[in-house]
């Protein structure tokens, strides 16, 4: 099992490392939260142990980026001195699978590992993402509609993908600029120049419209236009 443990307490780190690596266990270290992030977006691992309290970047964010910004399901297992419910909500919200709080007993963090593994084993994230005949393959990163291959730039695909993940609601502005910007949104005209170029892709070449603007509201994708609530314009 290759496990990635994103924790600056270089004592903690080292205790994990003498407990799992006898047991067969590979292991591979990151001490701060935009290292740990470089390493689970280059590396295949089974699951990641994350802590909360990070320099650089904490924990909730490398989470929230891998699953929201690349799609990562990696089985996350946070490690936190914080036991509060408002703070396991919080991770869970990010994409946290299972929490271990500090002091924790390492073969307790090697019995919930394992059984993070198995049951994402029989519960992976599906790859491909679609509506209608939208197709979007996370591996790849790559779009087709209808059997043609869609050319989309970085920002373009933050935003399908988003979209993708949560056609069953619509998405609001302000939800889709986190998405793409954090917490430096830009001036709000220029969402709505990436959704018309998203739209334009997608949508333009096609009888068939599937990105929808809910006014005032945001945007959502639907395989069938609903007349009353949507328009096909910014």
């Amino acid at each position: 099992m290759k496990i990635l443990i994103v924790e600056d307490n270089r004592d903690i780190a080292e205790n994990i490392a003498e407990y799992l690596e006898p047991l067969g266990y590979v292991l591979d270290f990151a001490y701060d939260g935009k290292a740990g992030l470089e390493l689970a977006l280059d590396t295949s691992f089974d699951a990641i142990v994350l802590d909360v309290m990070l320099p650089g970047l904490d924990g909730f964010s490398v989470c929230r980026k891998l699953r929201q910004d690349r799609g990562i399901s990696t089985p996350v297992l946070m490690l936190t001195a914080r036991d509060q419910l408002a703070d396991k909500l919080s991770g869970f919200d990010a994409g946290v699978d299972d929490y271990v709080v500090k002091p924790f007993s390492v073969k307790e963090l090697e019995a919930r590992l394992k059984a993070l593994v198995k049951r994402g084993a029989g519960q992976q994230e599906a790859t491909q993402l679609e509506v209608a005949d939208l197709h979007y393959d996370l591996n790849t990163q790559s779009a087709n509609r209808a059997g043609i291959a869609l050319q989309l730039n970085p920002i373009q695909r933050k935003l399908l993908v988003h979209l993708l993940r949560n056609q069953h609601r619509v998405v609001s502005r302000s939800e889709l600029e986190q998405i793409v910007w954090e917490d430096n949104p830009p001036d709000k005209d220029i969402l709505r120049s990436h959704i018309y170029s998203l739209r334009n892709t997608i949508d333009k070449p096609f009888d068939s419209k599937l990105l929808q603007t809910i006014h005032g509201i945001g945007y959502r994708l639907c395989s069938s236009a609903n007349t009353n609530e949507a328009t096909q314009t910014n």
